[in-house]
C-alpha cells in the first residue's frame, strides 16, 4: 500500500490531456455560434440585457463579446482577440472570432487522431505566414498623390465597413461624412479629436458634421439669456478658473476690531472677482469658456458687456476647442494677450432637437470636428455611434496604409486557393494542416451566404471555379445571390484589416491548442460544502 500523496488543496479541479484540448475547442465553438450570424450585410443583430436591465442592440463583434460574460478561461481568448482587433483596426471583429473558431474546428480531428499539438501549431504558423505574405503581394495600392482617387478609396472603404451595420441604407451619406471628418484631422489622426454627440429626435439624415467644435449648452445662471448668441470673428478665452464667490470656510476665525475692517474683508473677495472679470473684458475676448463654474455675478457682468460665457465645460470639449481655435487653457488672468486667446470666424448657440448646442465654426486651426448624430431610439443612436467608430477607424487605417483588397469573401477564397496550391508542394503532416487551414478560410464566404439565406454550397462551388480560373477578386454578391468581381463592385477593405484578423485568429488558435491542462483552485476561505443528513430539511 503506497501512502497517498496530497499535492493540491482539497477541492482543486484538474483536467488534462487530449480531452482537455477538445473541451476547450468545444467551448470556443459555443462562443463563435453566438456571433456567427452577425457577419456581413445581411447579418442579424443581438439584443443583450445587462444585470441592471440596460438593453444593447448591436451586431459589432467586439461589443457583443464584451457584453457576454464569458467565464470559460479558454474561450476568454476569443473575447481578447475581438477587443484587440477593435482597438487596432476597428472593423473585422466578427470575422476574427469566426476565423479562430473555424481554425479550431478544422484542427479538432487532428487532435482526436493523436497528432501532437506542437506539430499542428507549427502548421498553423506556417499557413498564416504564407497568407500574410500573399495578401501583401496581391493588395492593390492606389496612387497616393491623386487626391480624388484617394478620397474615392477612403469612401469605398468606409461604405464597406458600414455595409454590415444597421445604417447600411444610409452608407453613402455617412461614408462621405466620415471621410470629411478624418480629412480634417492632423497627421497623427488622433481619434479623440472627432467628437460624437447624440441628440434624440429627427431622422438619421439630419446628422451634422461640424468643422470645428460643438458641445451641449452648459448649466447657466440668471443673466445668461441676455447674452448675445452669435458672434463673428470673435476672440475666445479658455480658462481653468472659478469665476464665482466662494462660501467662507467653516470654522475660520478672523478677529476684527471694528466694522470697517469687516467691510474690507467682504469687499476684498468682490474686488478679486471684479478684477478678474475686468481683465477678461479688457482683453477683447467675446466668448469665455471655463472648465470650472462661472457664477451668477460673472454671468450678469458678461451679459452687460455683450460677452458670452459658459462654465463647467467638459475637459475633452475644452481641449478640442483649443485644438480648433488656437489659444491656451489659462489658469490665471494676469497676462491675457492675443497669443493665448483663440479665434473663430463664427460662434453660434443653436437649437438642435431638444438641446441647445454651442457651435464654433471657421476655426483657423481646425484639426478637430464634431459629428452630431440624430435618430429615434437611444439604442439605435448608440449602434450608429459604434458603426461610425468602426468606419472612422477603417478610414484612418486606409489613409495610413493605403493597400486595399476586395471584401465579401473574395480575399479569403483567393488565400484558400493559394494555400491549397502550396500544400501540394509540401510533404509530411504539414500538407494536411495547410489544406485544413485553406478549408477553414472558406468559412467567411460560406457564412456570408448563410446569413443572407443563399445556398452556400452552390455559391462556394462557383467561387472555387472562378478562383481556379484566375479571377482573384471574385466574391459573394449579396444583392444578386451570385458571385461578382468585388474589386469592380467597390467592396474594398484595407489589407491591414485582413492581416490583423488572420494573425490574431491564428495566435488565439495556437494558444488554445497549446494548453493541455486546466487547474482550478478552490476559492480561498470558502467552507467545504456541508453534506445534508438524509431526511433533514434543507433551508431554501
Amino acid at each position: 500500500m503506497q501512502p497517498q500523496i496530497i499535492l493540491l488543496k482539497e477541492g482543486t479541479e484538474a483536467s488534462q490531456g487530449r480531452s482537455q484540448i477538445i473541451s476547450n475547442i468545444n467551448a470556443c465553438q459555443a462562443i463563435v455560434d453566438c456571433v456567427r450570424t452577425t457577419l456581413g450585410p445581411r447579418g442579424m443583430d443581438k439584443l443583450m440585457v445587462e444585470a441592471q436591465g440596460k438593453a444593447t442592440i448591436s451586431n459589432d463583434g467586439a461589443t457583443i463579446m464584451k457584453l457576454l460574460d464569458v467565464v470559460h478561461p479558454a474561450a476568454k481568448t476569443l473575447v481578447d482577440i475581438a477587443k484587440s482587433q477593435d482597438a487596432e483596426v476597428g472593423d473585422g471583429t466578427t470575422s476574427v472570432v469566426i476565423l479562430a473558431g473555424e481554425f479550431l474546428k478544422q484542427m479538432k480531428p487532428f487532435v482526436e487522431e493523436g497528432v501532437h499539438s506542437q506539430i499542428i501549431i507549427r502548421g498553423i504558423r506556417k499557413a498564416t505566414q504564407l497568407a500574410v505574405q500573399f495578401i501583401n503581394e496581391i493588395a492593390v495600392k492606389p496612387k497616393k498623390d491623386d487626391e480624388v482617387e484617394l478620397r474615392q478609396l477612403l469612401e469605398k472603404c468606409a461604405a464597406t465597413a458600414m455595409g454590415s451595420k444597421l445604417i447600411n441604407q444610409q452608407k453613402d451619406f455617412f461614408s462621405k461624412m466620415v471621410v470629411d471628418a478624418v480629412m480634417m484631422l492632423d497627421e497623427l489622426l488622433p481619434l479623440n479629436m472627432i467628437g460624437i454627440k447624440k441628440v434624440p429626435g429627427g431622422a438619421l439624415e439630419d446628422t451634422l458634421l461640424v468643422a470645428g467644435v460643438a458641445f451641449k449648452k452648459t448649466f447657466s445662471y440668471a443673466g445668461f439669456e441676455m447674452q448675445p448668441k452669435q458672434y463673428t470673428n470673435s476672440k475666445i478665452a479658455l480658462l481653468n478658473i472659478e469665476l464665482e464667490l466662494k462660501a467662507e470656510r467653516d470654522n475660520a476665525e478672523i478677529r476684527l476690531e471694528n466694522v470697517e475692517e469687516y467691510q474690507k474683508v467682504v469687499d476684498a473677495e468682490w474686488t478679486i472677482l471684479y478684477d478678474k472679470l475686468e481683465k477678461l473684458h479688457l482683453c477683447g475676448a467675446k466668448v469665455v469658456l471655463s472648465k470650472l463654474p462661472i457664477g451668477d455675478v460673472a454671468t450678469q457682468y458678461f451679459a452687460d458687456r455683450d460677452m458670452f460665457c459658459a462654465g463647467r465645460v467638459p475637459e475633452e470639449d475644452l481641449k478640442r476647442t483649443m485644438k480648433a481655435c488656437g489659444g491656451s487653457i489659462l489658469t490665471t488672468v494676469a497676462d491675457l494677450g492675443d497669443s493665448v486667446l483663440g479665434t473663430c470666424e463664427h460662434f453660434e448657440e443653436k437649437q438642435i432637437g431638444g438641446d441647445r448646442f454651442n457651435i464654433f465654426t471657421g476655426c483657423p486651426q481646425a484639426k478637430t470636428c464634431t459629428i452630431i448624430i440624430r435618430g429615434g431610439a437611444e439604442q439605435f443612436m448608440e449602434e450608429t455611434e459604434r458603426s461610425l467608430h468602426d468606419a472612422i477607424m477603417i478610414v484612418r487605417r486606409a489613409k495610413k496604409n493605403d493597400a486595399v483588397v476586395a471584401g465579401g469573401g473574395a480575399i479569403e477564397m483567393e488565400l484558400s486557393k493559394h494555400l491549397r496550391d502550396v500544400s501540394r508542394t509540401i510533404a509530411g503532416k504539414e500538407q494536411m494542416l495547410l489544406s485544413a487551414i485553406a478549408r477553414a478560410l472558406e468559412v467567411i464566404p460560406r457564412q456570408l451566404c448563410d446569413n443572407a439565406g443563399f445556398d452556400s454550397t452552390n455559391i462556394l462551388n462557383k467561387l472555387r471555379q472562378k478562383h481556379a480560373q484566375g479571377n482573384r477578386w471574385m466574391g459573394v454578391d449579396i444583392l444578386n445571390e451570385d458571385v461578382a468581381d468585388n474589386m469592380e463592385k467597390c467592396v474594398w477593405e484595407p489589407s491591414l484589416v485582413k492581416i490583423n484578423a488572420l494573425s490574431a485568429a491564428s495566435e488565439a488558435t495556437c494558444l488554445i491548442l497549446s494548453v493541455d491542462e486546466t487547474i482550478k483552485n478552490p476559492k480561498s476561505g470558502e467552507p467545504p460544502a456541508q453534506q445534508g443528513r438524509p431526511g433533514a430539511r434543507r433551508p431554501f
